[in-house]
């Protein structure tokens, strides 16, 4: 008997751009104007700071996936995205790829403001490497996809930031690419035409193409990309699974967040009700999420009838839940002293992520003592049956067929 034939992985794919021991400099001028830069040159480099964007990067990319270049503002994505699409060269290292590319890096990058969005499209489409027949023939398409038909013949610098991206994206996916290159312009466009991107790119993903994508989206990450790479001062700190380096990212996010808060003045500390801390954790009770909230309060001065609220948001400031206790069958302490309320949120079905807290104490007149935002953080570990805000245990069944 014949063994079955092997399946292919990452592995036995071919690379389609290789980035070897790559380092970039930029030089920072500290001159405030060209005077000053005038009046200083040639006497020394006082003035002159060099700022390593990238820093010995080594990364392969096989044909047929798609990466996720994420990080902190700062951290290189950008600057890596670039070197890859030869946008700018490296100071040391080199870049090898292959295949046609298609990049859409900047807004309104390749297109020139004088001109017509059909004049550039035939512009925007020979820089990406297709001749004037190729373009004839997938003009209408491009014009069709870009949902812009009825402004196609005028100049591009009355365009909005959102018909640039639509028609730019447009060329960009009608060139046949091997290899697409995408950082954050998409999210200038409206939902509908996100929503037709990323469509398009599930499309391309199932055609067998390479695409590299920046975003600070954790869920538009992990929902297109097999490959995660995080970045942090122009290193790599991870290269592989998404989930992990989805992680990473956001314990960074977090680390920032604590510093921040540690840095703040302490002025409410002297209010008639301050909040101490707020602590948050989970557990699991008969296969439920519970969320537990821990504020510890100082009481300065005893008031009477007074409340806490807190909310639940996503890392990126979306109120999820938010309650106060004035209409819950509790009162609170009015002894001069430290108090510690604890909020118990059981069976919450939130998706694999992380959550912040917010809190603050107030009357229901409407005046506030203190508030706290984004005071704690809970983690919510991935879910086996799916992804997103929400977190659902689904059944399946095959129901027969009605003849």
């Amino acid at each position: 008997m014949s063994n079955p034939p092997r399946v292919a992985s990452m592995h036995d794919l071919p690379t389609i751009v290789r980035v070897q021991d790559v380092s970039k400099r930029f030089v920072l001028h500290k001159d405030k104007s060209v005077k000053e830069r005038l009046t200083t040159f040639g006497r020394s480099r006082r003035h002159v700071r060099d700022f390593w964007a990238l820093r010995e990067m080594n990364l392969d990319i096989v044909s047929g996936s798609t990466v996720g270049l994420v990080g902190h503002n700062g951290s290189g994505k950008s600057t890596l995205l670039k070197v890859i699409g030869g946008i700018i060269q490296p100071t040391t290292g080199t870049v090898v790829r292959r295949g046609r590319m298609a990049a859409l890096l900047e807004l309104g990058a390749g297109f020139h403001p004088d001109l017509t969005g059909r004049e550039n499209v035939y512009l925007n489409a020979a820089i990406l490497g297709l001749n004037k027949f190729e373009t004839d023939r997938n003009f209408d398409d491009i014009v069709e996809f870009s949902g812009i038909s009825d402004f196609i013949d005028t100049q591009v610098k009355f365009y909005s930031s959102g018909m640039y991206v639509r028609l730019a994206f447009s060329v960009a996916v009608h060139v046949d690419p091997d290899l697409l290159l995408v950082d954050e312009v998409l999210a200038v466009g409206d939902e509908p035409f996100q929503r037709k991107c990323m469509d398009k790119i599930a499309e391309f993903q199932a055609e067998g193409r390479t695409i590299v994508l920046v975003s600070h989206s954790s869920d538009q990450v992990g929902r297109l990309c097999d490959r995660v790479v995080v970045l942090h001062a122009g290193s790599m700190v991870h290269d592989g699974d998404p989930a992990e380096g989805i992680r990473i990212l956001r314990d960074g996010y977090e680390a920032d967040r604590i510093n921040k808060i540690r840095s703040l003045p302490t002025a409410t500390a002297t209010a008639r009700l301050n909040i101490a801390s707020v602590e948050a954790e989970t557990n699991t009770d008969d296969g439920h999420t519970n969320v537990v909230v821990k504020v510890l309060v100082n009481v300065v001065e005893s008031i009477t009838g007074w409340g806490v609220g807190i909310s639940i948001e996503t890392t990126l400031g979306m109120t999820l839940y938010a309650m106060d206790s004035f209409g819950m069958d509790v009162t609170l302490p009015t002894s001069v002293g430290q108090h510690v309320i604890e909020l118990t949120l059981p069976d919450i079905r939130l998706g694999s992520g992380k959550y912040l807290v917010s809190v603050g104490l107030g009357l229901p007149t409407g005046e506030n003592f203190d508030r706290k935002n984004s005071a704690a953080s809970f983690d919510i570990p991935t879910d086996d049956y799916g992804m997103g805000l929400i977190r659902l245990k689904p059944t399946l069944t095959l129901a027969p067929l009605v003849q």
